[in-house]
């Protein structure tokens, strides 16, 4: 048990430890997210239902007076008072609040799903914005890089070894890196307010990303047995067990039901008459039984009971396959990130020693301004698709904690 917390801890812990604002935000969203708060009342309800059924049938009180008052040996009867109770079988009661119970349960899984799904979206849409923000800041840098190679153009003009052509080209290159920096601002914008939408505030609110992430050396270790414990697949647990206590519940109201009662009749005196008796108030205590003779209702109910957890196992192995399949393509697609990361990381060393030639290259009087835009293009194109592979490394490892952990 202690080796499976220290494995969901390190997990954590390296899914954010280069987003430590993360898990607050996360936080924020559970306590103020609208979905979650109607989840929860949902669970409320299903508690309150617990008193709901720990109560009796409602008592029979009835009254009546005769129009014409029958006669009796003791004198004539007046009117009528009743007072019943219907009393369930032995043990129903019990038997329907722990079918409530039960209920409460499953909405708590419910809501466990809910927080867990919330988490998942907070977190893809905190590396969306991060990804955004890095892909500016990369913009940032190449635009720089390209007015410094401008500036190296123009005074290649001057002593008539570039020609206005380059410089222009440079300037246009500029002009579209500007355009893809205020095209992503836009794309940061929209993802900002879908990321405070989750988190139920202003969409304007701005929101803090951390200026750097990187892939760890190593993952951290995944106990492939905790997909187990998933809340998805608990809850179908959750519904069986409700289902269990449901056909108990279903077998205690088979049984009769058993009803106690009073009934009074006051008697009016016989005149010029004496007797013991004469005058004397009717007291009739009652029993009733109520059988089910003729209903078929409970052992239909039972038949559904039956079919009912039959589903809700084929529901199961269904979601665990489609967990399973998940889960190894999430990891697989983490690999491939660290892959993708690796290669592109070494690409870009490589761009950038070439970049180092050119500009030797300039001191000679021998750069070529082409070489100088194909080698920017090729660093953007690497450096963005390192910032992608670090997007999809932290992406696909919350999916790996939202399925495990």
């Amino acid at each position: 048990m202690k080796k499976t917390i220290l494995i969901l801890i390190f997990l954590f812990v390296s899914v954010f430890l280069k987003a430590q604002d993360l898990q607050s935000y996360i936080q924020e969203a559970a306590s103020n997210n609208p979905e979650i708060q109607a989840y929860e009342l949902r669970y409320n309800i299903a508690r309150e239902k617990v008193n709901e059924v720990n109560s009796l049938p409602n008592t029979t009180v009835s009254a009546g007076y005769f129009v014409s008052e029958p006669e009796t040996r003791t004198g004539a009867q007046r009117a009528r008072f009743s007072v019943s109770q219907m009393l369930p079988w032995f043990g129903t009661i019990t038997a329907r609040e722990n079918y409530a119970t039960s209920m409460v349960e499953t909405e708590f899984v419910e809501i466990a799903i809910a927080k867990r799904k919330l988490a998942l979206s907070v977190a893809q849409s905190y590396y969306q914005l991060y990804a955004i923000q890095a892909e500016q800041d990369v913009l940032d840098e190449n635009i720089q890089l390209l007015k410094t190679y401008e500036q190296l153009a123009l005074t290649s003009v001057e002593v008539g070894k570039a020609s206005a052509v380059d410089v222009l080209r440079l300037q246009i290159r500029q002009n579209e890196l500007q355009q893809q920096k205020e095209v992503l601002q836009e794309e940061y914008l929209a993802e900002q307010t879908r990321f405070n939408n989750l988190l139920n505030r202003k969409g304007s609110i701005a929101v803090e990303v951390v200026p750097k992430m990187i892939i760890p050396m190593n993952d951290p270790i995944i106990d492939n047995e905790a997909l187990a414990l998933n809340p998805e697949l608990l809850k179908y647990d959750r519904l069986y067990e409700s289902i269990e206590q449901s056909e108990l519940l279903n077998q205690k109201e088979s049984a009769p039901n058993i009803g106690f009662g009073l009934d009074y009749v006051p008697v009016s005196e016989r005149p010029e008459m004496n007797f013991s008796d004469n005058g004397k108030d009717i007291v009739m205590p009652m029993v009733s039984l109520s059988i089910p003779i003729f209903n078929n209702r409970y052992s239909s109910v039972s038949k559904q009971n039956e079919l009912r957890q039959k589903e809700i196992e084929s529901q199961k192995s269904e979601r665990l396959n489609t967990l399973e399949t998940a889960f190894a393509k999430a990891k697989s697609q983490r690999n491939q990130a660290r892959i993708k990361f690796n290669t592109q990381q070494r690409n870009l060393e490589q761009a950038k020693d070439a970049e180092e030639i050119l500009t030797k290259n300039y001191e000679t009087g021998t750069i070529d301004f082409n070489d100088v835009l194909d080698i920017q293009e090729l660093q953007l194109k690497f450096q963005v698709n390192r910032i992608e592979s670090v997007q999809m490394y932290y992406v696909q490892s919350s999916i790996i904690n939202y399925l495990i952990n």
